[in-house]
This record gives structure tokens, C-alpha cells and sequence, in this order.
């Protein structure tokens, strides 16, 4: 079971945004992934350290298919309980709880900042090194409110090499994602369950391999 922390920044100033503490582990019924989120730990008066402070969470399970069966989502006092139901439907829940607004989308899973979904979108789509790439429709939970925005992508497997390391060999997978509206390309480097590198998202710490995917 992964365990570690996450750095997330913006990925054009590089302003930090945000730590992200993780578990997560595949299951006979699919693959889990639970984090919590703080602010980025500052320095308060006369130089003392200040920690961050709690920012929100992430619940996402999917089946053994990659398909979302459950996803909760906390930021900023919102709430969005999702799952991929006639396509994805989801529930967003105000600070106050007075009020609920539901969506529906056909579209084949979700995204947003937490690097739990370039995984997810990953273990949906199976891709090998030889395949075109392959087009998807997400439906993105944007900070800070949870606001929801549909979008599509298309991602490729550019390569997948083992590395030799003192825990064994880890193999790590190099995706190609382009945002389809403007054209924008980036890499993804994943290994497991764990993502390695990618715009926005630094893994820090590590506690244990990733989980390797059957």
C-alpha cells in the first residue's frame, strides 16, 4: 500500500498550492485512493515554521474495470459526491449545505488536481506503447469550489521501460496528454499506482514501491 506526499503547484508560476498526504491500494474489486489536502506550510512571526493548514480530501474508487464507482471530493467547505452512473453523475453540496446542485454528463470518468485522477485515467484507458492515442471526455472538479467543467483529452503511451532499483526493477510509463480544445501537450510519468512526475505535481516522499497493476 503506497503511502506519501505530494507537492502541488501551479504549473506556470510554480506558486505552491497545496500538499496532498496519500494511501492508496489495488483490491480484488479495483483500486482505492484516500488523501488529505493542506496549505503549504509558511513561516509565521520572528521566522518560526507554521504547518499547513487543513484544505480539503480526496476518496476516489474505482472497479476493476477503471470505472469511478465512487468519488468525494472536499475543498473550500464544497462537497461533490460523483460516480460514473448514464455516463457521470455527480452531487455539489454548497459551504452551507443548504444547497445541492446535481449534474449529469456523457463522459468516461473525472479529473481535477489531485494526482489520484492521471491515474485513474491511466488504469481506464490501458493503453500499450503501439496503440494510437486514444480520446476521452472528463468531467474536471476545479479548485477552489469544486466547480465542474467537462473537457476532453487524448492520451498515448509513449514508452515503458523497467529501472533498476535496490527494491527491484520499477517499471515507469511516459504518457503524452493533449487538451483537445487548445492543443496543449504535456507528459505524465507514472509508475503504478504513484504518479512520478507531471505539470503541477511533485512527489516528495514515498514510504513504500507502488503497487503494480494486473
Amino acid at each position: 500500500m503506497p503511502r506519501g506526499r505530494y507537492s502541488l503547484h501551479d504549473p506556470h508560476d510554480h506558486t505552491p498550492l497545496a500538499e496532498e498526504r496519500f494511501h492508496c491500494a489495488p483490491g480484488p474489486s479495483g483500486w482505492r485512493y484516500v488523501s488529505q489536502l493542506t496549505t503549504p506550510p509558511g513561516t509565521g512571526p520572528k521566522g518560526v515554521a507554521r504547518p499547513g493548514t487543513p484544505a480539503g480530501s480526496v476518496d476516489l474508487a474505482l472497479d476493476d474495470r477503471g470505472r469511478p464507482i465512487r468519488l468525494e471530493l472536499h475543498a473550500s467547505g464544497w462537497q461533490v459526491r460523483a460516480a460514473a452512473l448514464d455516463g457521470v453523475t455527480w452531487v455539489r453540496t454548497d459551504p452551507t449545505g443548504d444547497h445541492a446542485t446535481e449534474g449529469n454528463v456523457r463522459a468516461h470518468a473525472f479529473t481535477g488536481s489531485s494526482p489520484a485522477f492521471l491515474v485513474a485515467t491511466a488504469r481506464l484507458l490501458r493503453l500499450t506503447p503501439d496503440a494510437s492515442a486514444t480520446r476521452v471526455r472528463l468531467v474536471a472538479f476545479t479548485d477552489p469550489v469544486l466547480a465542474p467543467r467537462t473537457l476532453d483529452q487524448s492520451w498515448a503511451l509513449i514508452t515503458r521501460e523497467a529501472h533498476a532499483t535496490d527494491n527491484g526493477p520499477l517499471t515507469v510509463e511516459e504518457y503524452q496528454v493533449t487538451a483537445l480544445d487548445t492543443g496543449e501537450q504535456h507528459a505524465v510519468h507514472l509508475s503504478g499506482d504513484v504518479v512520478l512526475s507531471a505539470p503541477g505535481i511533485e512527489l516528495e516522499d514515498l514510504e513504500s514501491p507502488p503497487s503494480v497493476f494486473v
